[in-house]
């Protein structure tokens, strides 16, 4: 089979600018290859000055991504610009872990070893962006091609995030866990209740069926996903029983506590219906 030799052309020549390049990561924010994130804002205004092009999120564990986007060669001004917007959201969110991330054409000899050097104490990561031309069509290719940031060692052991850490983050959180357990747990094989840094899971078989992150107000947000082809029929139940969600593909996200579980117990096994039939297949 002979395969087309694509060419590298330049964003800009080709009649497309920063903002064009910002509206398909912003569409599409998985081409970054940093995991299943969420688009969250474009050209968010800073305190301090200027605007952060792109702000992403990872909804298993809220951790937030910075991203500058640059064409042509990195520079000075666009590194700084990285790092500085990175601090402000970190300063807004300290409870989330927070990543910038630096975006451009072309990531020279140069500043790949400066944000190398930068990425030992600050989590950078950086993405090489291209535009490839064959056979007369276009398509944008990403490579992260630096990744290396490792949490410090400050010579204390690493916290153990079990019920005991947790009862002391959130303890309505586990509560609120149980109580679906409690609702739902029969029509699982030995469902248990996992505790990690970021969220509580109801984990079967290894897998988290469902996840708890931390709200205010003694609330929690429930997150679980279902199968592409039940998407529109669970959605059609939450609306039927007048429940708030947010839905992303196939990941459904409802604040809840422990009353939301006791009202909602019969809605709660038939969504779990679907859940385990998404798992199972």
């Amino acid at each position: 089979m002979e395969i087309p030799i694509a060419t590298v052309v330049s964003i800009r020549e080709a009649g497309m600018d920063e903002y064009w390049l910002q509206d398909q990561i912003y569409d599409n924010p998985t081409c970054l290859g940093l995991g299943d994130l969420e688009s969250v804002a474009k050209e968010k205004q800073q305190s301090s000055g200027g605007r952060l092009d792109l702000l992403l999120k990872n909804p298993e564990d809220d951790s937030m991504y910075e991203v500058e986007v640059m064409l042509g060669e990195t520079d000075e001004s666009h590194i700084v610009r990285t790092i500085e917007y990175w601090d402000n959201e970190k300063r807004r969110w300290p409870q989330r872990q927070h990543y910038a991330v630096l975006v451009a054409e072309s990531i020279t000899r140069r500043f790949f070893n400066v944000i190398q050097l930068l990425s030992h104490s600050i989590p950078i990561i950086a993405v090489q962006v291209n535009l490839l031309e064959t056979g007369g069509q276009h398509a944008l290719h990403f490579s992260k091609v630096l990744d290396t940031y490792e949490e410090p060692d400050d010579g204390t052991d690493e916290p153990t995030y079990d019920e005991s850490f947790w009862k002391k983050k959130s303890p309505w959180t586990i509560d609120t866990a149980r109580s679906l357990v409690e609702a739902v747990g029969d029509m699982f094989d030995s469902p248990t209740i996992r505790f990690v840094k970021n969220y509580v899971a109801i984990t079967v078989l290894g897998n988290n069926y469902f996840w708890f992150h931390k709200r205010s107000a003694h609330k929690s947000l429930l997150g679980f996903r279902i199968a592409d082809e039940d998407v529109d029929t669970v959605s059609k139940m939450l609306d039927e029983a007048d429940i708030a969600f947010v839905q992303k593909r196939s990941r459904f996200r409802i604040t809840c506590d422990v009353e939301f579980m006791r009202k909602n117990q019969a809605l709660l096994r038939k969504i779990s219906d679907f859940v385990k039939t998404t798992w199972q297949k």
